[in-house]
C-alpha cells in the first residue's frame, strides 16, 4: 500500500518540478485509491474547474474510466496519459478507441500494436517468446511487453553477479548496468544505473493516438533525475 501511495506522489512531484515557478498553474491535483469504484467525480471536478490540460497518471482500469468519462462530458483538454496506462488492450479499447483520439503519451518500449515494428528483430524475438511461453497472451497489451523486459533485465543482473548471489551483490550489480539493450526498447534507449542513480530508463519518445494506433513523434527526450 505504501508503494501505491508513493507512486502517485512521485508523478505529481515530477510535474511540479518540471513546471518550476509555473507550478501554480496546477488547478486540481486529484487522486484515487485502487479500491475506488470509479474516478468519475474527479474528472467531473477537473472539467468544472476549467482545466485545459489533463496529466493522467492512472493505471489502466482508471485510465480507461477517465478517458470515457471525459468523452461523455464533452471535455477535450490536452490529455497527457502516462506510459503506465497507455496499453491499447488494457486501457484504450475499454475506453473506446474513438474516445482516445489525440491523447498523447510517453514511450520507452516498442508498442506491440505499431506496424512499424513488424519486421524489427527485437519485435520478432518478443513475438517468438510470447508464442512459446504465453501463447494465449494478448499481443496488443503493452503489459505483456513490460513483463519480459523486467525479467530480461533481472537476468542480466544475475549474470553480472556470477556465483555470488548474495543480496548485497545483487543490489550492487543492479546499480551497475551500463548501456544495456533490450529487444523491445525503442532505438537509442539503453538501461543505465549507478550507485547514485537507480533510475534505469531516462529517455522517452512522445506518441499520439490517432484513433487506431499510437504514432511516435519528435526526438528522444532525456529527463532530469532529482532527489
Amino acid at each position: 500500500m505504501r508503494a501505491q501511495r508513493r507512486f502517485g506522489k512521485d508523478y505529481l512531484k515530477g510535474v511540479k518540478d518540471g513546471l518550476g515557478d509555473k507550478k501554480a498553474m496546477i488547478v486540481v491535483a486529484a487522486s484515487y485509491e485502487t479500491t475506488d469504484p470509479t474516478v468519475d467525480s474527479q474528472v467531473i471536478g477537473m472539467k468544472a474547474a476549467g482545466c485545459d490540460v489533463f496529466v493522467n497518471t492512472a493505471i489502466p482500469k482508471f485510465g480507461a474510466q477517465s478517458i470515457r468519462k471525459a468523452a461523455e462530458l464533452g471535455w477535450t483538454p490536452l490529455h497527457i496519459l502516462s506510459s503506465i496506462g497507455n496499453s491499447v488492450a488494457a486501457t484504450l479499447k475499454p475506453a473506446g478507441l474513438e474516445n482516445a483520439k489525440d491523447i498523447v503519451s510517453d514511450f520507452y518500449l516498442k508498442d506491440p500494436t505499431d506496424p512499424q515494428w513488424k519486421d524489427d528483430q527485437g519485435y520478432s524475438e518478443w513475438v517468438a517468446f510470447m508464442d512459446k511461453y504465453y501463447p494465449e497472451g494478448d499481443k496488443t497489451d503493452a503489459g505483456n511487453v513490460v513483463g519480459p523486459c523486467f525479467a530480461q533485465t533481472f537476468v542480466q543482473v544475475v549474470k553480472q553477479c556470477g556465483e555470488n548471489l548474495t543480496r548485497e551483490n545483487i543490489m550492487k550489480e543492479a546499480a551497475n548496468l551500463h548501456d544495456f539493450r533490450l529487444p523491445m526498447l525503442l532505438p537509442g534507449i539503453t538501461i543505465n544505473t549507478s550507485p547514485t542513480d537507480f533510475a534505469p530508463i531516462k529517455q522517452i519518445q512522445m506518441g499520439r493516438f490517432d484513433g487506431e494506433r499510437w504514432r511516435l513523434f519528435g526526438p528522444l527526450m532525456t529527463g532530469a533525475i532529482n532527489g
